[in-house]
């Protein structure tokens, strides 16, 4: 089952803006991907560009690179001194992600890091002003209780597959990575020191931000 209405998803991929020669590139060349269904696509991608446009973020934070495609959308909003830092648990993922950097305007801008984000995230002295979540799903709730201590007042985290294709509208909701996203959007509901709106878009999108 998929949450958004096919029909109402292409009509959206219609009426969104076009994406540069890069990125048209990126999506073509990860649709022969076995795991295209991650990349985040045209509508989201272009959601998570001018999102960062409007933050104007110096700090960006992504769990999850894949082929790249959503980091070099959030890469369009840092301003002239930012850094976006990115991480890849997949070493062959994370080679064609660094190629797709390279052809791009952000290669000096964007730092791959390749191993275990619950190893790497508590390495990075840094303070968020975005944070982009989309890597496995057991491990959505570790991730975000290293990443709110580091994230800016006002800053915000976004994270991916919150609706996990319509598994979490089941009951009982079975699966472990469904049952995961669950338990992750019920501490959300209920953790005071945010605020939170649940977007369907794609597979659904969390945007959390600290008070």
């Amino acid at each position: 089952m998929e949450p958004v209405n096919g029909l109402a998803q292409a009509y959206a991929d219609q009426y969104t803006s076009s994406q540069n020669v890069l990125l048209q590139q990126v999506l073509q060349e990860t649709a022969i991907h076995p795991h295209a269904h991650m990349l985040s696509g045209h509508v989201q991608g272009k959601f998570l560009e001018i999102f960062s446009v409007l933050l104007r973020p110096e700090k960006i934070l992504e769990v999850g690179t894949f082929t790249g495609y959503s980091a070099l959308c959030l890469a369009r909003g840092l301003r002239p001194e930012g850094k976006l830092h990115t991480i890849e648990l997949r070493e062959e993922d994370a080679n064609t992600a660094k190629n797709n950097f390279n052809h791009s305007n952000y290669k000096d801008s964007i730092i791959l890091h390749v191993g275990n984000a619950l190893r790497i995230i508590p390495e990075l002295d840094e303070t968020w002003d975005l944070v982009f979540i989309d890597a496995d799903k057991t491990g959505y709730l570790d991730y975000y209780r290293l990443i709110l201590p580091k994230l800016r007042r006002g800053g915000v985290i976004l994270a991916d597959n919150v609706l996990f294709h319509g598994q979490v509208l089941a009951h009982p909701v079975t699966g472990k990575s469904a049952k995961a996203i669950h338990e992750f959007n019920e501490f959300i509901s209920k953790d005071e020191s945010v605020e939170q709106v649940l977007l369907t878009i794609r597979d659904g999108l969390m945007l959390i931000r600290k008070k």
